[in-house]
């Protein structure tokens, strides 16, 4: 009986852990042209982007600097980000997770960290939507100086 009560308190842990992910998104947010409700792509959510790369021009080695990719759903549905991801480390997006009406705007931020780069670096953003195609890269460049040392008889250090 008490291995009957362990079982019953596991599940009603579990269902109610699963819960607790509280997102705004609805079935009716993701389709794609080839569904069987016959919708068009013409009612798929479209994501525009007032620029797809971003150049920070010259920065010093060890800078954080950060720029904001705006774009605005020009679709006929909710657009949803469900990913994005720098192409390393030292680049880190920062999306919305709440749905994008149609005709509404919104920014995916992005932050560079220069520590142990130098010379002219590119790097990219993997954003994952619902729209078709369902990935879209945008891009940042910066030409990396490192600063000079205080000790002339001090060698650089390689990269």
């Amino acid at each position: 009986m008490k291995l009957f009560y362990f079982i019953l308190g596991v599940c009603l842990l579990l269902l109610v852990s699963c819960n607790e992910h509280n997102t705004e998104v609805s079935t009716n947010d993701v389709m794609n042209s080839q569904s069987a409700d016959g919708k068009g792509a013409s009612s798929l959510p479209e994501i525009k982007f007032e620029e797809e790369t971003h150049d920070f021009g010259r920065i010093t080695q060890g800078e954080k600097v950060t720029c904001a990719f705006k774009f605005k759903n020009t679709g006929g549905s909710n657009l949803i980000i469900s990913a994005a991801n720098g192409s390393c480390g030292c680049t880190v997006p920062k999306f919305p997770t709440k749905p994008i009406a149609p005709g509404q705007e919104a920014v995916i931020d992005v932050i560079f960290a220069s520590e142990g780069k130098s010379g002219i670096v590119e790097k990219s953003v993997t954003v994952v939507t619902n729209c078709e195609p369902s990935t879209r890269i945008v891009y940042i460049k910066a030409d990396i100086v490192v600063p000079t040392n205080a000790n002339p008889n001090q060698l650089p250090v390689a990269q």
